[in-house]
């Protein structure tokens, strides 16, 4: 399994415009809307605020990873989004974060999610690998850095 597996253009925004949490999950969640993979945007956006209540998902190090398997999601999907001023995310390390990855699951993909949570996980844990995605010049670049780093 590789993240890329997970992950499409169309679902990258490069420079997210909100500076607080909810509007930045709301952005993304706008690309899996348009993108048709869900069923019902409010639906998934109050299961992902859900989970946030039981811990904020901005792990440090500028990263977020919301996510939420939910019945409103026809497949395993991440929508990625990039700040490069921060957003306000309550993180563990108290400090804004830049990289927010938004993991989207129906719920019968237990396995297949899990996975992609913890192979994104052990990605993001590599300064390098961060810096990278932030200096990015466009979509199709970070999609590259992603696929290479899984080589």
């Amino acid at each position: 399994m590789e993240l890329t597996e997970f992950i499409s253009p169309q679902l990258i925004k490069l420079e997210l415009s909100s500076s607080k949490k909810v509007d930045a999950i709301k952005e993304l969640i706008e690309l899996l809307d348009k993108a048709g993979y869900v069923t019902d945007a409010e639906a998934f956006l109050r299961s992902v605020l859900e989970r946030e209540k039981v811990g904020s998902t901005g792990i440090g190090k500028g990263i977020a990873i919301p996510h939420s398997r939910t019945p409103t999601v026809r497949e395993v999907v991440v929508a990625i989004g990039r700040s490069k001023k921060g957003i306000e995310f309550d993180s563990l390390d108290n400090k804004p974060v830049q990289l927010i990855f938004l993991i989207a699951a129906p719920v019968e993909s237990g396995g297949l999610y899990l996975k992609a949570l913890a192979r994104l996980s052990r990605l993001l844990r590599y300064q390098e690998f961060r810096a990278e995605l932030l200096e990015a010049q466009d979509v199709e670049e970070i999609v590259k850095i992603i696929s290479a780093e899984e080589k």
